[in-house]
C-alpha cells in the first residue's frame, strides 16, 4: 500500500481492476480546502490516458513491475514474436499491447513491462529513436529548399514518415518512435 505522496513518473497503480502507469503527476495546495494530487494515468490495458484526482493522503495500491529487454523476431498470423535476450525463450504479443507496430522493424530491442507477481506482459514499449532505410520516396526538385518543406516516404517496414526534400531511396533516417516523425540522417 502506497499513499499519493509515493506517486511519481512510472508509477503502476491498480484501481478499477486495471493496471494504470502514472505519466504526468501534481501536487496541488490550494488557499482554502484540502490538498490533492492531480495526475493524469495510462491504462496498461487499453492505453487509454484518464486524468483522475486523488485526495491528499488516499491510499493507493502499487504494482511491482519489470521490465525486460527482449529482440523482436517477426510478426504472423498468432501476434508479433520476441525473445529474451538472457533466457532465449519466446513470447508472443497481440497488436494492441505495442505502442507503435509500424515503427517495429526485426532485430530490433524492446521493453516489455511484465506484472511482477502474476508474470504477465502489461505492455511493450520500443527504444524512443530508431534507424531505418528510406525504401521509397520521391525525388526532390533542385534549389526547392528554400522552406521547411517535407515530402512522404516509405521505410523498410512500410510505414510512411515525412521527411525533408534532400532525402533519397536508400539513404538511412533515425525516427522518433513515439511520433513517427523524422529526427536526422543516420550514419
Amino acid at each position: 500500500m502506497a499513499t499519493t505522496s509515493d506517486i511519481r513518473n512510472g508509477l503502476c497503480i491498480e484501481m478499477n481492476n486495471d493496471i494504470y502507469s502514472v505519466v504526468e503527476f501534481q501536487h496541488v495546495k490550494p488557499g482554502k480546502g484540502n490538498a490533492f494530487v492531480r495526475t493524469k494515468i495510462k491504462s496498461l490495458r487499453t492505453g487509454k490516458v484518464l486524468d483522475h484526482t486523488f485526495s491528499a493522503g488516499h491510499k493507493i495500491n502499487s504494482v511491482r513491475v519489470e521490465r525486460r529487454k527482449f529482440q523482436f523476431l517477426y510478426k504472423d498470423d498468432m501476434g508479433y514474436h520476441f525473445m529474451d535476450n538472457e533466457t532465449y525463450e519466446q513470447l508472443s504479443l497481440q497488436e494492441e499491447m505495442i505502442d507503435n507496430t509500424g515503427m517495429l522493424k526485426e532485430g530490433v530491442e524492446i521493453e516489455i513491462l511484465f506484472h511482477a507477481e502474476k508474470e504477465i506482459p502489461l505492455t511493450a514499449e520500443l527504444p524512443q529513436f530508431i534507424v531505418f532505410e528510406v525504401t521509397y520516396t520521391e525525388p526532390g526538385v533542385k534549389g526547392d529548399t528554400a522552406t521547411n518543406t517535407l515530402k512522404p516516404a516509405t521505410i523498410e517496414t512500410g510505414a510512411e514518415v515525412r521527411v525533408p526534400l534532400f532525402i533519397n531511396i536508400g539513404e538511412k533516417i533515425k525516427v522518433d518512435t513515439k511520433s513517427g516523425t523524422y529526427v536526422e540522417r543516420a550514419k
